[in-house]
């Protein structure tokens, strides 16, 4: 009776796994099928993890954030322990999406039918006293696989060229990175499964 026990145990452990990964990959795809579309402007990193393989880390047009920006910063303070931020982006006249407005925690309102909000977190201890400072938030979108081969010849022709990320946007600002775009040019797309 108890290796029959442990067949059902291990079976019911092995659905709620595959029920687990199911779930995190159908919600990826649900962002990349119908999340908002914003185009940011991106520039090379490093192409390269021994592990694995080619890929882009990305510093893009909102890796640094103004303290400006942010609404609601309290008056002398440091961020805190993984504070949670949203950063107002709207498209410029370039098409690539600029920062407008940030805040920590949510949004006061809804953002406009020609804006967006992305959310990240904010790692503690970025001095928040003067506005003439930045952060550096991580919304999840600085790495980009690339077929084996590829990130070399890539980060030598983001170097002379604009190059972007699109991006697809829930409706709560979780982003995923949808294609990997040389100027108006679609290099490489992220598939949804």
């Amino acid at each position: 009776m108890t290796g029959k026990k442990l067949i059902i145990s291990a079976l019911v452990l092995a659905l709620v796994q595959i029920g687990f990964l199911s779930w995190i990959i159908a919600g990826r795809a649900a962002i990349l099928r119908s999340g908002k579309e914003v185009l940011l402007k991106v520039e090379p990193v490093d192409p390269r993890d021994l592990l694995r393989g080619d890929y882009i880390s990305l510093n893009n047009n909102i890796s640094r954030i103004p303290v400006k920006l942010i609404a609601n910063v309290p008056q002398g303070a440091f961020s805190s322990d993984d504070s949670s931020i949203v950063v107002r982006l709207k498209k410029g006249g370039d098409g690539y999406w600029q920062p407008t407005a940030a805040w920590f925690g949510k949004a006061p309102a809804a953002a406009g039918a020609d804006e967006a909000d992305i959310a990240g977190h904010v790692a503690a201890g970025w001095d928040l006293r003067s506005p003439d400072t930045t952060i550096a938030p991580d919304y999840g979108i600085d790495r980009f696989y690339l077929p084996e081969g590829e990130g070399m010849a890539i980060q030598n022709d983001m170097r002379v060229r604009p190059f972007g990320i699109k991006l697809a946007l829930s409706a709560h600002g979780t982003a995923q990175i949808k294609a990997l775009m040389d100027g108006d040019k679609t290099l490489f797309e992220e598939p949804l499964y």
